[in-house]
């Protein structure tokens, strides 16, 4: 987590996703969405950019970390990274 220049911190959000993948869409919409009423830095990743990555995640895309710590993955629940954007 690093702080905006408010002092307050920045959460780091990580979207593991495929390429095609409708979900992983629609996760990236959310997270955009939520994006307009808190301050968070997100990435995408895409889990073929790593064998491991796709070895631990090919069946749960999309999956979203908040600060390193996986929160939700297929069906996405939104709300769960919303909560875990307020800690």
């Amino acid at each position: 987590m690093t702080s905006s220049h408010s002092n307050h911190p920045v959460h780091e959000v990580v979207l593991y996703s495929s390429p095609r993948c409708h979900l992983c869409e629609q996760a990236a919409d959310a997270l955009r969405s939520l994006q307009r009423g808190r301050p968070f830095h997100w990435t995408e990743v895409d889990i073929h950019s790593d064998p491991e990555l796709e070895k631990l995640y090919l069946l749960e895309i999309p999956v979203i970390e908040v600060d390193g710590v996986v929160v939700t993955q297929a069906p996405i629940e939104i709300n769960k990274v919303r909560f875990a954007l307020e800690a």
